[in-house]
């Protein structure tokens, strides 16, 4: 019986979040251009344009450049919903399933995670070296060289709670995510440290580069390259591109609360989450847009060496 149950409750978690979430990501996705009409001085889409938008390209032919290759043109966007998939099923189940033994998850799935965050980049970028379009290939370029920018500072922010939670309850523990949860249950959030301010500065700012927003919109830069390595898609793919990037929306906030903020399984943990996002809106609204370059040199020399010593710090104690 108790089997049976516990079967039914992984279905309905996993329905639960493969629907949940990017409905939740749809709608930050109006806050966050209702927000950025408003410091514009414009009114702002209705709630509903995101839901609308996502319908119409539902609705519409897909289109496959000629000379593209066909197969993984068309598979790429897949590997995105996939992989925000799998990452919302590790934080949901790590944070909700958590004991004292934080045997609610296994050795290593932080690993994992970092793994799964990196398949919507990865599917941008297979997308659009697929299709076959030099516009996009520029676009292509720019995703790679933006995220070979940003994930050695994001994978040092994340070793900093690992070695701090490894000090005291071992390895085994600080590589999982719900040992990572039940530790900030005991001991309290780890960001209330100096090497934990650090790491959330740095996964703030490698946020708003995974989500493509301002001022790390390289990629994409509607006005340089006509939406780069999204130019050729249209329709379903197209569709599915955008929902990934609304679940990454949800996700990566959620993400940092885990690792840094304590959990998710208070009330208040929405009201983090709201103060993530404003953040991370208001940000994309008060920056220009940096050139490939510029991103770059921010990344690696000045968030990572930031990283190396809020990793010091956290071998330390601080």
């Amino acid at each position: 019986m108790s089997t049976w149950f516990s079967g039914w409750r992984l279905v309905v978690g996993f329905l639960v979040t493969v629907i949940g979430v990017p409905i939740v990501g749809l709608v930050l996705t109006w806050v966050d251009r209702f927000v950025s009409a408003r410091v514009q001085w414009r009114k702002g889409p209705p709630f509903y344009q995101p839901f609308a938008d996502i319908l119409k390209l539902l609705l519409k032919q897909t289109i496959v450049p000629r000379g593209a290759a066909r197969t993984t043109f068309l598979f790429a966007p897949v590997v995105g919903i996939a992989g925000m998939t799998l990452v919302a099923m590790l934080i949901i189940y790590s944070n909700f399933n958590t004991v004292v033994n934080q045997q609610s998850s296994f050795i290593g799935d932080i690993i994992v995670l970092l793994y799964c965050f990196a398949l919507v980049p990865i599917s941008f970028i297979i997308g659009a070296s697929a299709s076959g379009n030099p516009v996009a290939a520029v676009g292509a370029s720019r995703e790679m060289t933006l995220y070979l920018g940003y994930e050695l500072p994001f994978v040092l922010a994340i070793l900093i709670p690992v070695v701090k939670v490894a000090q005291q309850w071992g390895v085994a523990s600080a590589l999982r995510i719900g040992g990572l949860v039940a530790y900030q249950q005991q001991f309290g959030p780890l960001l209330y440290s100096i090497s934990g301010v650090i790491a959330a500065v740095i996964v703030l700012f490698t946020i708003q580069a995974k989500l493509g927003y301002v001022p790390f919109d390289i990629p994409e830069a509607e006005q340089e390259i006509m939406s780069g390595v999204i130019v050729e898609y249209s329709g379903a793919p197209l569709a599915l591109f955008r929902i990934a990037r609304a679940m990454a929306f949800v996700l990566l906030p959620l993400f940092l609360i885990t690792l840094l903020w304590g959990g998710l399984r208070d009330w208040w943990a929405l009201l983090k989450f709201l103060l993530i996002v404003v953040l991370i809106v208001l940000m994309k609204n008060t920056n220009p847009r940096l050139t490939i370059h510029q991103a770059l040199r921010f990344f690696w020399f000045i968030l990572a060496p930031i990283g190396i010593i809020g990793l010091v710090l956290a071998f330390i104690g601080l």
